[in-house]
This record gives structure tokens, C-alpha cells and sequence, in this order.
């Protein structure tokens, strides 16, 4: 393929200048951007088959002195240990009846999405899992979800969706069985005049939790 250097306003000659050139195409082999702050675009559109994207995010008012997950609890994130069912309860009665969907990996490891209600029975998918929920229905005559909800697994809390929030804030993440992720961007930040450190840890399945970065902010 004939390329053109920008920067001496002609084509390559001889191959002086070779570098390598990443190309992405759609399912019908039509090149899509691949360079620049569009780039992933297509990606988050869902134009390209096999790929998908995600955005974690999360938010957590106070830390203790050691290093503690991101997320809307207050102590360190708890890994469910046997995978089952997921519950919703409130901390108000106004929110009965209300919907949660609840997202993570099934006992498999497979992505799962299962809508259960808030004072209801336990949802029919087996998760391993969880990392969001999000209110999907208000109860009658609300808006958002009035009290703190609960999202329960294995007899403990694994997702909270803080009073009049609507959805988790957690950034913990698990990559579904049999696919690959791409770290893209990691961004944090804390309140003025605070200082902190945060750890970007990662474990691959089977092996120990280790750290992959470190950012001091203040």
C-alpha cells in the first residue's frame, strides 16, 4: 500500500520510512477511524462485530487509611464466593415494587443482566459477579429510588445504589470468560486541598491481585 508522509508531502520512497499502519474495518471491510478522539466511536456505537465497550466510573465520599475499591460501600469491596441469586431491598418502604437491574457474570463467568424487584424473590440468574445496577422502574409515584438499595448474593451486600442516585458508582470490573480487554483511559481525581493515592490493581484468573499502576493526587 502506497503511503503518504505528512510531514515531507510525498509517498514513501523505497521504504525509507516504514512504519507499521492499524487498520479497523466493519463486517463489510470498510476501513472505519482508527486514530484520534473519534477513534473508538465506531466501537461504542456498536458497529463492529466481536467488540464492545464499557465505562466504569465511581465515586466514593471517605477512604480509611488502607487501600479500599472504589465503590458506594464504605469497606472493602466483597467478592461474592459462591455464585446465586440477587435480591433488592431498600431502606424505605416507598421504594417497593420498584425494579433493578442488576449486571455482572453468571456462574460461568458469562455477562448476565436480570431485572429483579425491590421486596421480591430472588432473580433466577446465578451471578459471580456484579458490577452495576441501576433502577429501571421507579416505584409508583417516584422518580428515583428514594432509600439506600441493596443489592444482595450470597448473604452479603455486593451492590448499593445510594439514596436519590439512580445507579451504582463502582468502579470494580471483571472481563467476561473468553474475551480480551483494552485499558484505554484511567482517570481520577480527589476533592481540593486532599491529597490521596490510587492503585489500579488487576488479577488474572487463576493467579494472585496485582498492582498494574499508582497515581498520587493532591
Amino acid at each position: 500500500m502506497a503511503q503518504w508522509n505528512k510531514q515531507s508531502q510525498e509517498f514513501l520512497n523505497n521504504g525509507t520510512s516504514i512504519f507499521e499502519v492499524v487498520m479497523i474495518a466493519d463486517e463489510n471491510g470498510n476501513p472505519l477511524n482508527s486514530y484520534g478522539a473519534a477513534a473508538n466511536i465506531p466501537i461504542a456505537a456498536g458497529l463492529l462485530d466481536g467488540y464492545s465497550h464499557i465505562n466504569k466510573f465511581g465515586y466514593r465520599t471517605s477512604f480509611a487509611s488502607t487501600y479500599q475499591a472504589i465503590w458506594d460501600g464504605t469497606t472493602a469491596y466483597p467478592y461474592i464466593g459462591t455464585a446465586g441469586g440477587a435480591t433488592a431491598t431498600s431502606g424505605s418502604t416507598d421504594d417497593a415494587g420498584a425494579v433493578i437491574t442488576v449486571s455482572g457474570l453468571d456462574e460461568n463467568y458469562a455477562l448476565a443482566s436480570e431485572d429483579i424487584t425491590v421486596g421480591g424473590a430472588a432473580g433466577a440468574v446465578n451471578f459471580i459477579r456484579v458490577f452495576r445496577a441501576f433502577v429501571k422502574t421507579p416505584a409508583s409515584g417516584e422518580t428515583t429510588n428514594v432509600g439506600l438499595i441493596t443489592v444482595t448474593v450470597d448473604s452479603a451486600a455486593r451492590a448499593f445504589i445510594l439514596a436519590g442516585a439512580g445507579q451504582t458508582l463502582m468502579s470494580v470490573y471483571t472481563v467476561p470468560a473468553g474475551k480480551t480487554a483494552y485499558l484505554m483511559k484511567l482517570q481520577c481525581s480527589v476533592d481540593k486541598q486532599k491529597d490521596c493515592i490510587f492503585r489500579f490493581v488487576a488479577r488474572p484468573f487463576g493467579t494472585r491481585v496485582s498492582r498494574q499502576g499508582k497515581v498520587d493526587v493532591d
